[in-house]
């Protein structure tokens, strides 16, 4: 069996063809970690959906903010935003099987043999990998036993700092955001949810998650997505996987039994400008 972690999707359903192929993937001897986003702005995200679904124990995906955002908006707790593309999933005839098997994802996967953890995002300094560990499981509990009020109280950016006096909807979201939304963080260890650019870019003050020397979860190598305009980057702490296919960039996939080995990457088909 060889294990293979990919990008963000968003919808690019030709590309991840493309890629499996170009892996070789077998569905019944590989295994494939999605580091989320399935969904969103791309054209087929229904075709992402039911192929990944298909792949059972063969695929192993976290949730993404724009697979939470789907959720909400099937739930009718959010509405579209610009540039949604998610209508064709909601008119789907599989469209609750699909909905409920996204809500049912986890937001943290673990691999202690290889020594690597997969997330949507990001981890705040404060948290141990087992204190990550035991966060995302308060949120996936709160969104399978009631994923309407869950998603109905999950946007936003507030409170910016973890404290383990959070309780009820802060609580919940600061994880949230967290594990699908996090790329930098402030000076004090608080969330900046605004800054989206590279840091080359950034504005002053703000350093990458995953940068903090203090972060107790260091020790095991995080894979991540969601970062578009950073890229592929590869240290000894994380691998980020977010190459911006939906963008016009790449769809990018690394060997996990093999991690130092180059990435293996498909052309995107969708030309457009770079951007979330």
């Amino acid at each position: 069996m060889t294990v293979y972690a990919i990008g963000d999707v968003q919808g690019c359903e030709r590309e991840l063809r493309e890629l499996l192929g170009k892996l070789r993937f077998k569905a019944d001897r590989d295994l494939l970690w999605f580091v989320g986003d399935l969904v969103n702005r791309g054209p087929a995200s229904l075709g992402v959906l039911r192929r990944v679904r298909a792949l059972g124990a063969n695929a192993v995906t976290v949730l993404g903010n724009h697979d939470l955002h789907l959720v909400a908006v099937a739930l009718g707790e959010a509405r579209f935003k610009e540039g949604d593309t998610l209508r064709r999933v909601l008119k789907a005839r599989d469209r609750d099987q699909l909905i409920e098997w996204l809500a049912a994802l986890p937001l943290l996967h673990e691999d202690p043999a290889r020594s690597l953890a997969m997330v949507h995002a990001g981890l705040p300094p404060q948290w141990s990998l087992a204190m990550a560990r035991a966060r995302a499981r308060e949120v996936e509990l709160a969104l399978r036993a009631d994923p309407r009020r869950f998603v109905a109280r999950m946007y936003g950016n507030q409170p910016r700092r973890w404290s383990p006096a959070l309780r009820g909807s802060d609580r919940l979201r600061f994880i949230t955001n967290c594990f699908t939304r996090l790329r930098y963080l402030t000076a004090d260890g608080g969330l900046d949810m605004r800054e989206k650019d590279a840091p080359a870019r950034a504005a002053p003050g703000l350093t990458p998650w995953f940068t903090r020397r203090d972060a107790r979860w260091r020790g095991t190598r995080i894979v991540f997505g969601h970062w578009s305009s950073l890229g592929f980057l590869r240290n000894r702490q994380v691998i980020a996987l977010d190459t911006g296919c939906v963008w016009g960039g790449r769809l990018t996939a690394v060997s996990l039994d093999d991690p130092e080995r180059p990435p293996i990457s498909v052309l995107s088909h969708e030309p457009r400008r770079f951007g979330d």
